[in-house]
């Protein structure tokens, strides 16, 4: 007896509009027209018909998923604010580098509850909110593009792997696609 699965694709915005090492979790950046353009033609290309598609109600990511539906009219984009990436608080719009290393330290010496930035998400109240979005994907039992941030691509990780919440900083997966690029994620359904 085989076991039905759902294919979860995670697509990541094309490079941001802004200085490297900036702080831009959850503020509202464009991202680069040509990138955006030529990912959304990649995945354009190879994406099955009729696939659910949902987006970051972000610029950067509704950028990516308009030119996406502009190439696949058989798409229709729907924006969830669940899939935004989180809220670093006072970080935001900063450089990483001028973030001093004790407000860092305490961030993540209390990783799962202390707000990033002092005043922003928690990251298990931000692996909630994906959660929940998750599960009702889950529940379509249909595959889906998620048009999305790294840091939500993380977290997809962490919940395919049975991880409801990572309690410290060092089990954060390191790893997520490169702007512009996406992975595929299958879990069983039904």
């Amino acid at each position: 007896m085989s076991t039905a699965t759902a294919q979860l694709w995670l697509q990541r915005h094309a490079p941001v509009i802004a200085p490297a090492g900036l702080c831009y979790g959850a503020t509202d950046l464009d991202a680069h027209a040509d990138g955006t353009q030529a990912a959304a033609a990649r995945i354009a290309a190879v994406l099955p018909a009729g696939i659910a598609l949902w987006s970051s109600p972000l610029r950067r990511c509704g950028m990516l998923a308009d030119a996406i539906v502009a190439l696949r009219p058989d798409l229709s984009v729907r924006r969830d604010a669940r899939l935004a990436e989180m809220s670093f608080g006072a970080w935001e719009g900063r450089l990483w580098s001028a973030v001093a290393r004790e407000e860092f330290e305490a961030w993540t010496n209390r990783f799962a509850d202390a707000p990033a930035g002092g005043d922003g998400e928690s990251v298990r109240a931000f692996m909630q909110r994906v959660a929940s979005a998750h599960a009702d994907w889950l529940a379509t039992g249909a595959d889906a593009l998620w048009v999305t941030h790294a840091g939500v691509l993380r977290a997809v990780q962490l919940l395919s792997q049975g991880v409801s919440c990572p309690e410290r900083a060092d089990q954060w997966p390191n790893d997520a696609a490169a702007f512009g690029d996406w992975r595929v994620v299958a879990t069983p359904v039904g």
